[in-house]
C-alpha cells in the first residue's frame, strides 16, 4: 500500500511539473491574461455594468459565479473546522 501511495504521489509530482512548465512567467506582461482579457474589462465596465470600480465590477458581475463558488468552499472549510473542534459532552 505504501509503494502504491509513494507512486501516485510521485505520479502527481510529475503531472504537476509537466504541466507548470508551459506556463507564463509570473507577472508577464505579455501572457495572455494581460493582453486580452484586462484590458477587457477596463475598457469595458462602465458600458456592461455601469460601474466605475473595475475590482467590484469583475467581482460582483463578471466573475459572480465564481466568486459564489469561493465563498461556499471557504464556508464549508470553515464549518468543517468548527465541528471538527467541537467538543462534544456525553450524557450516558
Amino acid at each position: 500500500m505504501r509503494l502504491f501511495a509513494l507512486a501516485l504521489a510521485l505520479g502527481t509530482a510529475t503531472l504537476f511539473i509537466a504541466a507548470s512548465v508551459d506556463l507564463p512567467d509570473r507577472g508577464d506582461p505579455d501572457a495572455p491574461a494581460s493582453n486580452y482579457v484586462a484590458p477587457y474589462y477596463v475598457e469595458h465596465v462602465e458600458e456592461d455594468i455601469g460601474v466605475e470600480n473595475v475590482v467590484s465590477a469583475v467581482l460582483a458581475d463578471y466573475r459572480s459565479y465564481d466568486t459564489l463558488g469561493e465563498t461556499v468552499v471557504i464556508f464549508t472549510a470553515g464549518l468543517a473546522v468548527l465541528l471538527a473542534l467541537a467538543r462534544r459532552e456525553r450524557h450516558e
